[in-house]
């Protein structure tokens, strides 16, 4: 019984040491992530880049250095001035991932930290470079070249530290109080520009008007001394009956109206009598 017992136990005690010497010469990269080997024996980090899944080492003389290269956003804050020296304020969304192949390089000059040695530095920097040809006012009206300098500019510096930037923009863009009470001073004057100027335009129209309606008028004057001359009292008879047709429409339709018939002599059948009357009764 002591034999199997010792048996077992040294079986148990061989699988143990087998499983941890398994266990020390393997190693798992996971999904989005790549592994650059150390080798003491061969002078560093060797050139080559692990890929996905379960690979040997040599245990104590290898050592692997799991690196993440998915997709990652940074945000660049930056305070800079205008080519009109006007300071803003102004913050960069960054999405950059390391190239695959350099990883060892890599690895070997900036460490596993090299998002937070390089982005910050090389963000601020261009973003002082460019911004600084542009005046104020067109950060505003020019915003989308200005991205598309920068992010020009950022994917040429992120080259040379073996990163890939996938997109660049700008997500925040401020200035200073002085300048913001000077773009409201001069939004005011201007509108206040438009006004006096529509006003102006109306006068000018209102002017144009009466001087067209006083040289109708004294056309409608002289066309009707010339008809005068020429007819007498003619017209002026014409003029009096139609106000007189007006005036009687008017009162046609009226409804406190009523007609009184003159007392004049039907037996005569001349027009001697009294004219008829209209009254206005209230009811």
């Amino acid at each position: 019984m002591d034999k199997i017992l010792s048996r077992v136990s040294s079986a148990a005690g061989a699988f143990a040491v087998g499983a941890f010497t398994v266990n020390s010469c393997i190693y798992t990269v996971d999904g989005g992530e790549r592994a650059v080997m150390f080798d003491s024996l061969r002078g560093g980090i060797l050139p080559d880049v692990r890929d996905e899944g379960t690979h040997f080492m040599i245990p104590v003389v290898q050592r692997p250095v799991i690196i993440d290269v998915r997709t990652k956003p940074r945000e660049i804050p930056s305070v800079t001035g205008t080519k009109d020296l006007q300071m803003v304020n102004i913050k960069l969304r960054v999405l950059w991932r390391p190239v695959i192949e350099k990883l060892p390089q890599l690895y070997r000059e900036l460490g596993t930290d090299f998002d937070e040695r390089v982005i910050p530095s090389i963000g601020n920097e261009v973003l002082k470079s460019v911004v600084a040809q542009y005046n104020a006012e067109e950060l505003l009206s020019k915003r989308a070249e200005v991205s598309s300098r920068i992010k020009t500019e950022l994917i040429k510096r992120g080259a040379h530290f073996h990163l890939t930037l996938d997109d660049v923009a700008i997500t925040h863009l401020t200035f200073g109080r002085e300048f913001m009470k000077a773009i409201e001073s001069k939004q005011v004057a201007s509108q206040e520009a438009e006004r006096q100027q529509y006003v102006v335009q109306r006068a000018e129209q209102e002017r144009i008007a009466n001087v067209t309606r006083a040289e109708g008028e004294a056309e409608a004057a002289t066309i009707i001394t010339k008809a005068m001359e020429k007819t007498g009292n003619a017209i002026v008879e014409v003029r009096r009956i139609d106000a007189a047709k007006e005036i009687a429409g008017k009162l046609a339709r009226g409804r406190n109206i009523t007609y009184l018939p003159g007392g004049g002599n039907a037996e005569g059948g001349g027009g001697g009598g009294n004219p008829g009357l209209l009254l206005s009764i209230d009811k």
